[in-house]
């Protein structure tokens, strides 16, 4: 890419069209970053999917070159026109992001090896695991992954400003972990070909795709449209190796989308390897990671590497990303003794099967759609069922997502708590609106909340329903017993459970 880049250029480059009266400062050279509005400084250049009035004013006193915008609102061209302050319209805003980030790329990182983890679940702990064993290894590694998976889209350049950020602190980057949501967009608004735009202007030495499942109805209601969005990072990666979920049918056949110049790499979750070798097509041994769940054993090569008392966590869907975690860092020629050492030594995310209490055992966690719901509890299950006490599930309903999510998951939990209740388990379920705690972009509609429950009453499901989260958890605070386990689970309407039930808590002790 051409570093040296001026308004009109970036402008063209992009697609869009430049507005502002006379174009002050449209031939000035860039010599800022790519930023959020609120992180800007003179000469950078802003990118925002949308922008007002106020955010004109704001760019324009804090000295900011130009705005880069898909939607411009109320009167913001007459107030550009009027302080000269250039902004650039565009009909895609990922594509301005695609550009920020693979300027930034050149600009921070053009010598550091890069991976790309999408899916549908497991992205950000796989994301996470990988960076972490970068870490320990003592090099610079940046990521984009937290603990609510708030940076991985092309919607407003935060990615850009991570790598930036880190950049200017005259770090010579040696890795970039990049985890990139396999469906994204706003309202009903898809923007197609996310996933390849963002792994083509990362331009990966290493791409990773944990799953596909449902997710995002609204955005995409289809298992093909879900393919679609994500074969996108296997047609975009032009070098290195795409590693895959062999369990996954569909992760699988990505295989035959790649490039010839790009090596394939599969890790696997297995009841005894010799009984399942076909999976690998007769590949060999040296292109998989396993997990034997007959052995207990992650072998490579046909050598065991890690028992399972050494693994940080046990359910299958996170031994799972260990494996994935494993293989990339195989193909980035990380020695084994630094992979294993960051794999034993790894805390988990917030809400990822993270424990609150110990008696009664209290897990929260992120999982927010069928799948990641369903092994979820069928992972606490496991551990309850040792214990002979209740199975309590406090579940929050998704807010603003719509019908097709909420029927999806409310199915997926009455399934998995069906079988529990088969097995001889006792479940109690406490469903949450959580209306005390989420903001505006996050309220259960009436429609949604009529979608969950009737679902739940189809199947025949005993629950309690609850509008606040307060409550919910408050009935479960003073029911539990020391040998039950508690079950928080949802998205951002469980966000805050772990601050509420500490809030019940210091009622009670007082």
């Amino acid at each position: 890419m051409n570093m040296r880049l001026s308004v009109n250029s970036i402008a063209e480059a992009v697609s869009g069209r430049v507005i502002g009266n006379n174009f002050k400062g449209t031939d000035k050279e860039f010599s800022g970053l790519f930023t959020v509005l609120n992180s800007a400084k003179e000469g950078d250049i802003v990118i925002r999917h949308w922008i007002n009035e106020k955010g004109v004013r704001m760019a324009n006193e804090k000295g900011v070159l130009a705005i880069i915008t898909e939607n411009i609102l109320e009167n913001s061209i007459e107030i550009a026109e009027k302080l000269e302050f250039p902004i650039i319209i565009v009909d895609k805003i990922e594509y301005a992001n695609g550009f920020a980030l693979e300027y930034t790329l050149n600009l921070f990182g053009d010598k550091s090896k890069k991976i790309i983890v999408s899916g549908t679940n497991g992205k950000s702990t796989t994301s996470h695991l990988i960076y972490h064993i970068l870490y320990n290894m003592g090099v610079n590694v940046v990521t984009n992954t937290d603990s609510m998976s708030e940076f991985n889209t092309l919607i407003d350049p935060m990615v850009s400003k991570l790598i930036s950020d880190y950049g200017k602190n005259n770090k010579q980057i040696d890795y970039v972990v990049i985890e990139v949501s396999e469906v994204q967009g706003w309202v009903n608004r898809l923007m197609k070909n996310h996933a390849y735009i963002m792994t083509k202007s990362t331009d990966p030495d290493a791409t990773v795709i944990t799953n596909m499942a449902m997710d995002h109805i609204g955005l995409v209601n289809s298992i093909d449209e879900i393919y679609d969005e994500i074969s996108g990072v296997v047609k975009a990666t032009n070098k290195g190796t795409i590693v895959l979920n062999i369990n996954d049918s569909l992760v699988k056949s990505l295989k035959d989308l790649k490039n010839d110049k790009v090596k394939d790499f599969y890790f696997s979750y297995v009841d005894n390897f010799d009984d399942e070798f076909d999976l690998i097509n007769g590949n060999g041994r040296d292109n998989i990671v396993l997990f034997d769940s007959y052995k207990n054993v992650v072998s490579y090569e046909g050598k065991d590497i890690l028992n399972l008392d050494e693994i940080p966590f046990k359910s299958k869907h996170f031994i799972e990303n260990i494996l994935a975690a494993i293989s990339t860092c195989i193909n980035l020629d990380i020695p084994l003794n630094d992979i294993i050492r960051g794999i034993t030594s790894y805390k988990p995310l917030k809400r990822r099967f993270t424990k609150l209490n110990k008696s009664p055992l209290v897990i929260d966690d992120f999982a927010h759609n069928p799948d990641g719901i369903k092994a979820t509890i069928d992972a606490i299950s496991k551990i309850n069922s040792k214990q002979n006490g209740i199975l309590w599930i406090v579940s929050a309903i998704r807010g603003s997502r719509g019908i097709g999510i909420n029927e999806l998951n409310s199915q997926a939990l009455s399934d998995s708590i069906l079988s529990c209740k088969n097995s001889g388990m006792d479940v109690r379920l406490i469903v949450s609106n959580s209306s005390d705690v989420v903001d505006g972009l996050n309220i259960v509609k009436l429609n949604e909340e009529t979608a969950f429950l009737k679902v739940l009453n189809e199947n025949k499901i005993d629950f309690i329903h609850f509008d606040r989260l307060y409550d919910g958890l408050s009935q479960v605070y003073n029911n539990a017993k020391s040998g039950d386990s508690i079950l928080l689970i949802g998205a951002q309407g469980m966000d805050p459970a772990e601050e509420v039930l500490k809030i019940i808590k210091d009622e009670d002790d007082s």
